[in-house]
């Protein structure tokens, strides 16, 4: 090599030893089309399922690729709020329709438990996990649903009779929507949709207690699923295209109303999970149409997808 040639051969080196730029996580991740999903769950790492309203899929995919693929193919179901049980490989499923929830495997999508929760007429609408029970909220009655679970396997289900506020049922309405319980178990959180209301519960007694929000309340009629991150509450408002974030006091007792949340690509989220500083909302465009037993759902074709924002 000649001297001359050395800044040109150095220069090139220095070049093959700058890395590639990291690919660009998506802003959203495609979903089947038709899939019509609703609950949204976050396992390990970027894994994430959501499921189909109108015939019980489960879609597992990965929110920093947005690849992914059918891992329960059902038939004759539904799958609305879902949550995963990470330490136990499980995905708990409400079932709507029927009073049934679905406890299937995350690493194989077999299916752990299908337990009617609820008499017939009931639909199971969303789950909240604790160290020992998993609730689901009943949308059409003033009920939640206790399925207690441990290493032993699934105990008989608990009917909780929600009084107060949040136990406030009109036929012809949607009452009772999304949930989560505080680490230890000892408190839940839920929404009530047509009153456009988030409430504590206690588990012991179902007596609600509505949480007084400042700095504006929530769109009546709108609120969906709901996530409890600390001190921080996110409540999807479906209609609305926004998820509002309150900041609850220390015994979570009154909050302020501190954010709303919105995208150009919000399509009638449903729910959302959060990850990190990371919040995955389903678009369940419930404007092109419900899903049965609602509606005829939306026309052949519609593609759905997962939106990602930061909190």
């Amino acid at each position: 090599m000649r001297l001359l040639d050395l800044p040109l051969a150095l220069a090139t080196v220095a070049l093959l030893a700058v890395p590639a730029a990291a690919k660009p996580a998506p802003s959203t991740v495609p979903l089947p089309d038709d899939f019509q999903p609703e609950g949204i769950a976050i396992g390990t790492g970027d894994t994430f399922y959501v499921g189909s309203l109108r015939d019980g899929d489960i879609y597992r995919g990965d929110l920093s690729t947005g690849k992914g693929q059918v891992l329960v193919d059902n038939t004759g179901r539904a799958a609305v709020g879902m949550r995963v049980d990470e330490a136990r490989k499980l995905l708990f499923v409400a079932g709507g329709p029927g009073g049934h929830v679905y406890v299937y495997d995350t690493r194989d999508g077999s299916q752990v438990a299908d337990v009617a929760v609820g008499p017939p007429s009931a639909f199971t609408n969303d789950v909240a996990l604790t160290p020992g029970a998993a609730y689901f909220t009943d949308t059409f009655s003033p009920y939640i649903y206790e399925l207690p679970y441990g290493e032993g396997g699934f105990g008989p289900p608990v009917a909780i009779h929600v009084t107060g506020p949040a136990g406030t049922s009109t036929p012809g309405t949607f009452g009772l929507n999304g949930i989560d319980a505080t680490p230890d178990g000892s408190t839940l959180v839920v929404n009530h949709t047509d009153l456009g209301i988030v409430a504590l519960v206690d588990p012991h007694t179902g007596v609600s207690t509505a949480i007084p929000v400042s700095g504006g309340g929530l769109v009546p009629g709108t609120p969906d699923g709901l996530q409890l991150e600390g001190h921080r509450l996110f409540v999807v408002e479906n209609f609305a295209d926004t998820i509002a974030e309150i900041a609850l006091s220390g015994d979570l007792s009154s909050g302020t109303l501190v954010g709303t949340i919105t995208s150009d690509r919000f399509h009638v989220p449903t729910t959302m999970a959060v990850k990190g500083d990371t919040i995955a909302a389903v678009n369940g465009r419930f404007d092109l149409g419900f899903p049965p037993p609602f509606g005829p759902g939306a026309p052949p074709g519609t593609s759905f997808d997962v939106v990602l924002v930061r909190r």
